[in-house]
């Protein structure tokens, strides 16, 4: 006889366990499926956390190597890449039983194996020994996330040609790097072995690094990983990869024609975007067909068109972030138990990437900006002139504004520079109250700190230059 479930949650990431969690807070009756042996999905286990945790350790590094600058004497730095892949793990592992933790709080029952749909208000779960238990439950939430992408043209063998999840677990420093695709992922990983002494080369098909920011912010990371020693190859296209004894050659021409060149590195990291995992859940027994790129169709509540069967994250056409999936989760988990809630705006999503220098963005691009018939007003503030910046020795980059000239409408902020990924958050509140210019103007940032250059960059973009540079 199947047990009986207000809720099940089909997937343990950031979204899936955010909704079980809300869900249980409620009053709801609720299980959460998850086939991995550790709950926390792609995020926690072979995203965000662990790159971070990379990262963390890539930036002190760095720092360490400078420390002269500022007075301390620091001698024989040097990367212990076990100890920076125990770090790694550690970081992982405590995050996950922080999930797990979460769970036994909440009395969420936590059901190990492959969860499926099996008609409506039905889930079947086949465990790793292949015993399968069935589920009855009135409400489902599918949250299965999402894997890399590969492409038919490479052939992956996951030592010389690897993905972000292979990366993540390698033993020893690459001697050279090629990464192809410039999005987030390729660009954290090109600054993490950079800073570890890898030669790093770094192919994106679009004009320019992170082809979804703002030009001028895409423009200034160019430049800065650059003055790193990061080779950019903007506008190009990998035509053909061979697997070579010790490594890889990698053959590029220019996007839109010319001669090409071939490049032979160690490894090949290949950062080309993510595919839906939606081709084993029991869409067909209760009547949803994904479209074309395997994503589940919903409304903007999240709703599919089976009654009752709600899908979030990476398996929906919403900007894939693991802080969207949380919070398209909160309303799902809201709506069942019924109170009134109002759809996500995806215009106010924080972009952020942990590269160096960091980027964050919110709202619209210049260019976005006046497509959409904006009479566009900007204004901008550099680190260079941040007493902070500079005191950390971290002044490259600026924050940007975007505005309406006319009604003098915030429409979108860029930030390159230190802690980005922190400084973006005031500005997410700003839009999501819809506040102008002038009042972040004459909001007080305390001095001397990194958000002095939200107030300097309102200051720039109302009265046409900053106050202190």
């Amino acid at each position: 006889m199947a047990t009986k479930y207000d809720v099940t949650v089909i997937g343990s990431g950031p979204g899936g366990y955010v909704a079980a969690v809300r869900c249980a807070q409620l009053g709801l009756k609720t299980a959460i499926v998850e086939k991995d042996t550790r709950l926390g999905g792609t995020c926690l286990l072979r995203g965000c956390i662990p790159t971070k945790a990379l990262l963390e350790s890539a930036h002190l590094y760095e720092k360490m190597q400078e420390s002269s600058k500022f007075g301390i004497k620091a001698a024989n730095v040097e990367v212990d890449f076990a100890g920076v892949q125990s770090f790694r793990e550690k970081t992982v592992g405590a995050n996950s039983k922080g999930v797990t933790f979460l769970m036994r709080k909440n009395k969420i029952d936590v059901i190990s194996g492959h969860g499926r749909l099996d008609g409506p208000g039905f889930i079947t779960v086949t465990a790793a020994d292949g015993t399968v238990t069935r589920i009855e439950s009135k409400s489902v939430i599918l949250a299965t996330g999402s894997v890399c992408k590969d492409l038919p043209f490479i052939e992956m063998d996951h030592v010389r040609t690897v993905n972000s999840d292979d990366i993540l677990e390698i033993g020893t420093i690459p001697e050279s790097l090629v990464v192809m695709g410039a999005g987030a992922v390729g660009t954290e990983f090109a600054s993490v072995y950079r800073s570890f002494g890898s030669k790093v080369t770094l192919i994106e098909f679009m004009d320019h690094l992170l082809p979804i920011e703002d030009e001028d912010v895409s423009k200034e990371l160019e430049k800065a990983y650059r003055r790193r020693g990061i080779e950019c190859l903007t506008a190009s296209k990998v035509t053909k990869v061979d697997l070579v004894d010790g490594g890889v050659r990698v053959h590029v021409e220019p996007r839109d024609g010319g001669a090409g060149s071939v490049i032979d590195a160690k490894m090949l990291l290949v950062a080309v975007g993510r595919a839906a995992v939606t081709g084993d859940v029991g869409l067909a027994t209760v009547g949803i067909t994904p479209d074309a790129r395997g994503m589940i169709p919903v409304d903007d509540h999240c709703r599919t068109s089976q009654p009752g069967v709600y899908a979030i994250g990476d398996i929906i056409a919403t900007p894939w972030l693991a802080h969207v999936a949380s919070h398209e989760g909160v309303m799902v988990a809201e709506q069942i138990a019924g109170k009134t809630v109002h759809p996500i705006n995806y215009g106010h999503t924080p972009n952020c990437t942990y590269c160096v220098p960091e980027v964050a963005s919110v709202g619209l691009t210049e260019r976005q900006a006046r497509d959409k018939g904006y009479d566009v007003k900007t204004g901008s503030f550099p680190f260079s002139a941040s007493g902070k910046a500079r005191i950390m020795g971290e002044a490259e980059g600026m924050v940007k504004f975007v505005a309406d000239a006319k009604h003098d409408e915030l429409l979108g902020v860029h930030i390159i520079g230190p802690k980005a990924t922190e400084l973006i958050a005031e500005l997410v509140v700003g839009l999501h109250l819809e506040t102008t210019v002038e009042e972040l103007a004459h909001a007080m940032h305390p001095h001397p700190t990194l958000a002095e250059a939200i107030g300097e960059a309102a200051h720039a973009t109302l009265n046409g230059s900053p106050l202190n540079a």
